[in-house]
């Protein structure tokens, strides 16, 4: 059975990334904007994020303020309870 690129991300640590760029844009340098991206990434290195970010600086006039991150596991463990009671299934 194969298994899908997606779920070997998440074995190996990836997990959904959220990064909110401030940035200026040369025609008006007084205003700081924000630029929203979502990808999974690999905590705390993110290599996703720091090859968007080498992309911005190459290719957008815009010149980054402030990168502000969040970072959730995938796969964490599962938190259960016992249920008080019983059910019986006939």
């Amino acid at each position: 059975m194969l298994v899908g690129s997606d779920f070997q991300k998440r074995i190996l640590g990836y997990g959904l990334m959220t990064a909110e760029i401030f940035y200026r844009i040369p025609d008006h340098p007084k205003f700081l904007q924000s630029f929203l991206w979502q990808t999974e990434d690999l905590a705390p290195h993110f290599p996703e994020l720091n090859k968007f970010l080498a992309f911005w600086e190459k290719e957008i006039e815009a010149r980054i303020h402030t990168v502000r991150v969040a970072h959730q596991d995938l796969l964490e463990p599962v938190d259960y309870r016992y249920a008080k009671g019983e059910i019986c299934v006939h």
